[in-house]
């Protein structure tokens, strides 16, 4: 059985590669282990997306262009 972590206090983070703008940025949390929680900056209280720790870092690495 898989159980869905409660994402209700979580603390999010921004890239520090973010404008700083709230209309296009990613936010992350952290502290589940195996797992990385992505939001809309736009909606934070809308759904968040679950993906795998190794998912996210190939993410980030295609992203980063490496």
């Amino acid at each position: 059985m898989s159980r869905i972590p409660d994402l209700g206090s979580t603390t999010w983070r921004k890239s520090s590669y973010s404008d700083g703008g709230a209309n296009n940025c990613l936010e992350v949390a952290d502290g589940f282990p195996g797992l990385v929680p992505v939001r809309d900056s736009k909606t934070p209280a809308g759904p968040a997306l679950l993906v795998t720790a190794s998912a996210w870092s190939d993410f980030v690495a295609f992203a980063a262009g490496r």
